[in-house]
């Protein structure tokens, strides 16, 4: 199933292989069951990760972590710890993670060309002895989430090079604009709430970051 707009979708993996042919005996090999001392490394030196999540209705949300590299705590080749920072309370990704329990997370490093894909299933912890580990200017993550690692395998760099994700040159042209103040106060339609409340609304908050 999909957009009903789309007249001619692929329906099924065989015509799917079809157009778009087998992958190599490397990429099909390269998939590991747990975390070896590559990929421990990778995410020891990676300070942001894209978290991917599903609810109990099939809808999904991908939602950015980050933080100093290491942040993420290896207990071992196949359990991962990801501290729950403070947030917006909407909490989508831990309520998926308790109706589901399926994820999916990409890892990257600044500057590297490969990204690391790890996949399992998680919860969410609140175990203080753990989440002590993950203490940053005093404050302890109050939530954490638990992940066992089912996949873990590096990803082509293609992505990475077609966009020139890395070159700093290009940043400011692709600078956002509207605002983000902009962007809520219209798609709010909030009346009392002005672009300039929720820009200072934002500056402060992110002033908070533990």
């Amino acid at each position: 199933m999909g957009p009903a707009r789309f007249t001619n979708p692929v329906t099924s993996e065989a015509a799917l292989r079809q157009l778009v042919g087998t992958p190599s005996q490397v990429v099909r090999y390269k998939q590991l069951s747990s975390l070896d001392q590559q990929c421990q490394e990778f995410i020891r030196l990676s300070p942001f990760l894209l978290m991917a999540t599903t609810n109990s209705f099939g809808y999904c949300d991908v939602s950015p972590r980050g933080d100093a590299p290491g942040f993420v705590q290896i207990l071992d080749e196949v359990t991962l710890v990801i501290p729950e920072r403070s947030g917006n309370r909407r909490v989508d990704t831990l309520g998926n993670i308790i109706q589901v329990g399926s994820i999916g997370m990409l890892f990257l490093i600044p500057g590297e060309k490969e990204a690391l894909r790890v996949n399992g299933r998680a919860c969410v912890i609140r175990d203080k002895d753990i989440l002590a580990r993950s203490t940053v200017q005093g404050q302890q993550p109050l939530l954490g989430i638990g992940v066992e690692v089912e996949e873990a395998f590096i990803h082509c760099t293609k992505a990475i090079e077609r966009s020139r994700l890395w070159e700093q040159a290009r940043w400011q042209e692709m600078a956002v604009s509207p605002s983000v103040g902009q962007m809520l106060q219209k798609q709010t339609c909030i009346s009392d709430i002005t672009t300039q409340k929720i820009n200072a609304y934002l500056e402060e908050d992110y002033k908070y970051l533990y």
